[in-house]
């Protein structure tokens, strides 16, 4: 099984317990609950059966602070258990916002760093699942996986970017971060400042209020002559 189907599978799991453990959204705000590892593992929730990937510090048995990821890092970041395959989710409810989607331009930013150690190939992966009003998928986006040929055989982690628009119809969006052991006896999966932001829907300038009433009063003009 391939590692989208790994996170697929392990998502589906949980997808009729999203409405039960979501926080409300805002625009402009990054809507994934401590991606940054520096409060454990808080707020994210795993699988039945699957272990949770784990908060460590940065340093000698993971990633040192100096080698490659974030420049403002804390003392924190994910890792994988040692179990072959880390998971887990969480939950936030879009439903407030909903009617901004609907003309299928609302952009959101998703972004984090992914990584590894030395040349094996274990990895992470950030699944974004968007979900209507009925709980069911629509669509989906993954970040990653970085590799090793990626890193250079190097260990660190990397910044991963992905832009697009937040599908019409969409109530929730779950996020699920899983790490993949590929090699060795530890799961070498890693993850920090993971982050989803809804933009705010953009507003048109004053000057184009005026165009638009000018071209309304205009189509009333011709109306009246016609």
């Amino acid at each position: 099984m391939t590692p989208t189907n790994l996170i697929r599978g392990a998502a589906a799991l949980s997808l009729g317990l999203a409405s039960l453990a979501s926080q409300a959204a805002a625009f402009g705000s990054n809507l994934i609950v401590n991606g940054d590892a520096e409060a454990g593992v808080s707020g994210w929730t795993a699988y039945a059966g699957t272990d949770l990937f784990q908060s460590v510090d940065y340093g000698s048995n993971w990633v040192l602070p100096t080698q490659p990821g974030p420049v403002d890092r804390g003392a924190k970041m994910f890792a994988g258990e040692s179990s072959a395959f880390s998971a887990g989710s969480q939950t936030v409810d879009v439903s407030a916002l909903t009617a901004s989607f609907a003309s299928g331009k609302t952009a959101f930013d998703l972004n984090g760093y992914l990584g590894g150690w030395t040349s094996q190939g274990d990895n992470a992966q950030l699944m974004v699942s968007f979900i209507d009003a009925a709980s069911a998928d629509i669509s989906y986006v993954i970040l990653g996986p970085v590799t090793p040929a990626d890193r250079g055989n190097q260990t660190g982690l990397l910044f991963r970017q992905i832009s697009g628009f937040v599908p019409v119809g969409t109530a929730q969006i779950k996020f699920d971060l899983s790490m993949e052991r590929l090699n060795s006896n530890d799961n070498d999966g890693y993850a920090d400042n993971l982050a989803f932001v809804i933009n705010t829907p953009a507003v048109p300038e004053p000057s184009t209020y005026g165009l638009m009433a000018l071209g309304l009063g205009l189509l009333a003009y011709r109306r009246r002559k016609a």
